[in-house]
C-alpha cells in the first residue's frame, strides 16, 4: 500500500497536497510517506513475530537519517555497506547491536569504526577481508563476530545488474570453498564465528530462488556444526520485490515469504536475520516533477520534465519501470503517447518510451511512483544539477529532510590551484 492518492481531484501524500510541496520546496523533489514506511516495516516484521529474528533494514535503499530514525522507532536494525552508512545508522538511533556490516570492500578504517561501535556481525565476503579484519581486531583488542556470505550459485533478481548469488558475481565466498573458509576463521584469534549469510539478488518476484538458497545453506549450516563451528544466526539477506506497475511481476506478500522461511528453517535453531530495503522503502516515496515542454517530434512526442537521470538513475541503469501519473486527476478521455525524458545531455536520460498517458502541458506536475528506494540514494550532481531535495510527510504536515543545495554550494567544494589563479579572467571560487 502507498499513501499517495487522489483527493478532490488532486494527488496527496497522506494529507498533504503535492502541489503545496511543489510550490513551497520546488521541483524536482522526493516526497516520502511516514505511514507507508511504518506500514511496510510492520507488515514484514509482524510476519516473523513468532520467530527469533532481526530485521536489519538495508540502508543503501534509502539512507536519509530521518527515514532511518522513522524505522528505528519501529525497532528496526540496519544492514550497512560503508562507514558512512554505519555513521548514519548510529546517528539515527539504531543500536549498534542491531547493525550488520556487509559489502565486498570494507576498509581497515571502516572495520575499526565498526569494531569500536560493537556492531552485531560482519558479513565477510573473502578470505583476504577475513585476514584484514582479524589484524584490525587484534590491534584494537577486540573480537570480531563474523558470518561468511556464501555464494550458493542461485539465479535470482529482476535484472542482471541486481543478481548477486551466481558464481560469476563478485559477492560472497565460492560455494566450493565455504567450509575451508570457516576452518581458517576458526584458527584466527581475533575472529568469532557466529553465523552464515546469503543474499541472492534484488527485486525477486518468485519464492523458488529463496527456497533453493535456503535449502543449500541449511545443509551447509548442519555440516559446519558437525565440524565443530558455532552457528547461531542465519542471515538470508533481502531481495523480496515490490510491484512497480502494470507490466511488472507482482511478488508474493511477506506473509507467504515468511511461511516459506519458517518451514525451511524450523529445525535449525538459529536467529534469522533479514535485510529488506526496497520492500520497505520502494513504494514509500515518489519523485515529484514539473513538465517543462511537450516537444512534437517526427515519429514521437517527448514529455520533457525537470527531473533527470541524475535524480532517478534506475530507468537508465536497470531499464526500470515506474508508474507515472499527473498530480491533478486527469481526463482519461484525452490520452497521448510520450517518451518521458529529462534535460540531461544523454540519450539515456529517458524514463520511459512510448508510454500512453493523459494529455499533459507545460507547467503540469507529475509523479514517478515507487521511487522511495534507490532514488535519492543514487542521485548525483551530474551536469552541475543540485541534488534533489527530500521531504517526509507525516499526516497533515511535512518537513524538508534534505535541502537542495545552490550551485554556489556545489562550487564551494572545489578549489583552484595556485598556478591557475595567476591567470587573467579566473574567478576565485
Amino acid at each position: 500500500m502507498r499513501h499517495f492518492d487522489y483527493q478532490n481531484g488532486e494527488m496527496f501524500a497522506e494529507d498533504v497536497p503535492l502541489s503545496r510541496i511543489a510550490g513551497e520546496v520546488g521541483t524536482p523533489v522526493y516526497v516520502y510517506s511516514t505511514a507507508t514506511f511504518t506500514r511496510h516495516y510492520r507488515v514484514f516484521a509482524d510476519s516473523f513475530l513468532d520467530t527469533k529474528a532481526l530485521i536489519a533494514y538495508s540502508v543503501k535503499a534509502n539512507s536519509n537519517i530521518a527515514v532511518l530514525a522513522t524505522l528505528a522507532a519501529q525497532g528496526a536494525g540496519a544492514d550497512v555497506v560503508s562507514g558512512g552508512e554505519l555513521k548514519r545508522a548510529l546517528t539515527a538511533g539504531i543500536p549498534a547491536n542491531k547493525i550488520v556490516f556487509s559489502g565486498v570492500g570494507k576498509t581497515r578504517a571502516e572495520m575499526g569504526d565498526a569494531l569500536m561501535a560493537d556492531i552485531r556481525v560482519f558479513n565477510v565476503e573473502s578470505l583476504a577481508e577475513l585476514r584484514a579484519l582479524n589484524e584490525v581486531a587484534l590491534e584494537l583488542g577486540k573480537n570480531a563476530p563474523v558470518a561468511f556470505r556464501v555464494n550458493p550459485d542461485v539465479t535470482a533478481g529482476g535484472h542482471a545488474k541486481i543478481s548477486t548469488g551466481k558464481k560469476e558475481n563478485k559477492f560472497g565466498i565460492a560455494w566450493s570453498r565455504a567450509e575451508e573458509a570457516y576452518a581458517e576463521a576458526a584458527s584466527l584469534p581475533g575472529i568469532q564465528i557466529v553465523g552464515v549469510d546469503v543474499h541472492i539478488g534484488s527485486q525477486i518476484s518468485d519464492l523458488a530462488p529463496f527456497e533453493a538458497a535456503i535449502i543449500k545453506v541449511s545443509g551447509l549450516i548442519k555440516r559446519l556444526r558437525a565440524a565443530g563451528h558455532t552457528i547461531s544466526s542465519f542471515d538470508i539477506g533481502g531481495g523480496l520485490g515490490i510491484p512497480y506497475g502494470n507490466n511488472t511481476a507482482v511478488p508474493p506478500p511477506p506473509s507467504e515469504y515468511a511461511a516459506l522461511v519458517k518451514r525451511l528453517t524450523a529445525d535449525l535453531d538459529v536467529e534469522m536475520i533479514f535485510e529488506p530495503g526496497r520492500m520497505i522503502a520502494g513504494n514509500s516515496g515518489v519523485l515529484l516533477s514539473e513538465v517543462l515542454y511537450v516537444k512534437r517530434g517526427e515519429d514521437r512526442d517527448f514529455l520533457i520534465i525537470d527531473a533527470a537521470m541524475n535524480d532517478l538513475l534506475r530507468p537508465a541503469l536497470y531499464d526500470a519501470y515506474h508508474d507515472i501519473e499527473p498530480v491533478m486527476q486527469p481526463d482519461l478521455d484525452k490520452i497521448e503517447t510520450y517518451d518521458v525524458v529529462g534535460p540531461i545531455c544523454e540519450s539515456g536520460d529517458t524514463f520511459t518510451k512510448g508510454r500512453e498517458m493523459p494529455k499533459l502541458e507545460s507547467g503540469d506536475l507529475i509523479v514517478l511512483h515507487s521511487a522511495g528506494a534507490y532514488g535519492a540514494a543514487q542521485a548525483s550532481q551530474y551536469n552541475t544539477r543540485p541534488l534533489v531535495p527530500e521531504v517526509l510527510v507525516n499526516g497533515d504536515e511535512y518537513a524538508v529532510i534534505r535541502s537542495r543545495p545552490s550551485v554556489e554550494d556545489i562550487l564551494k567544494a572545489e578549489s583552484m590551484p595556485d598556478w591557475l589563479t595567476k591567470h587573467e579572467n579566473v574567478t576565485d571560487i
